[in-house]
C-alpha cells in the first residue's frame, strides 16, 4: 500500500466519476478504479482501491487488486454485512452471498 497521492496510481488510472466511489460516515472517499500499468503490448491491468484522507486531512492509502483478489475482497464484504445485518444468523438479505 502507498498513500493515496502516490504517482503511481494517479498516473495508470482512467477517467472517473462519483458513480465508482462512496464516501463513508467517517467521511473518507472510497474510489474503485481500473488500473493499467506497464506496456501497451503487455498492459498490466488491477481494481484499485483509493480510500481518501480522513476528516482530520491524515492520508488516505490504496491498494491493487488483481480481478481474483477483488473477487475474494467482494466476497468477504458480502459474507460480513450478512453477518452484521443478522448477527442471529437468520435468512440473508437480499443479494447477500452465502458463506463457504
Amino acid at each position: 500500500m502507498a498513500t493515496a497521492g502516490d504517482d503511481r496510481l494517479r498516473g495508470g488510472e482512467e477517467s472517473h466519476t462519483d458513480e465508482d466511489s462512496l464516501v463513508t460516515t467517517c467521511g473518507r472517499r472510497i474510489a474503485v478504479r481500473c488500473l493499467r500499468l506497464g506496456r501497451p503490448d503487455r498492459p498490466v491491468s488491477r481494481i484499485a482501491l483509493d480510500v481518501g484522507e480522513d476528516r482530520g486531512g491524515d492520508p488516505g492509502v490504496w491498494a491493487a487488486l488483481t480481478p481474483e483478489e477483488a473477487r475474494g475482497l467482494a466476497h468477504l464484504l458480502l459474507e460480513r454485512v450478512g453477518a452484521v445485518e443478522n448477527p442471529a444468523g437468520g435468512a440473508r438479505p437480499q443479494g447477500g452471498s452465502p458463506s463457504s
